[in-house]
């Protein structure tokens, strides 16, 4: 892993954290962005090498409306750049880590993205990012 991508916070209202978050770290929202397949709208601030990911439901069933309902606001995962998102999955699957997809899938930002599950990894949502190409493969096509 190269280094921390970014930190993901859970909200309830894009507009109000994004406002409160660009007072906080002294920057604007630089991209807004819906992933309907996780049911999730994201808003995105830097502060030097730092990123923060907002994330809003945007469906009722969605992962982070579960979030939400059972944690309230707050940091949702933490989040790592990978250079190969495919042999990291399998490397950290030999090691004894469950991931929440079998496949990278399209994430926000323009990012392949797997999940490990927190109950392997010390109660911390993990997502691994890796810079997307412009075209998904077939594999990523049937995730």
């Amino acid at each position: 892993m190269n280094k921390i991508e970014h930190i993901g916070i859970a909200v309830t209202n894009l507009d109000t954290a994004g406002s409160l978050y660009e007072k906080l770290l002294n920057t604007t929202v630089y991209k807004i962005e819906e992933v309907a397949s996780e049911g999730v709208k994201t808003a995105f601030l830097q502060s030097g090498p730092n990123k923060i990911e907002l994330l809003e439901a945007s469906s009722p069933d969605s992962p982070i409306a579960k979030y939400l309902a059972k944690k309230g606001e707050g940091i949702h995962h933490i989040a790592f750049e990978v250079d190969d998102i495919v042999a990291e999955m399998a490397r950290l699957k030999s090691e004894g880590f469950i991931l929440l997809s079998d496949v990278p899938k399209r994430g926000a930002d323009n990012k392949l993205v797997c999940f490990v599950h927190p109950k392997s990894a010390g109660g911390v949502l993990v997502e691994l990012v890796q810079e997307a190409s412009p075209r998904p493969s077939p594999k990523e096509r049937e995730a």
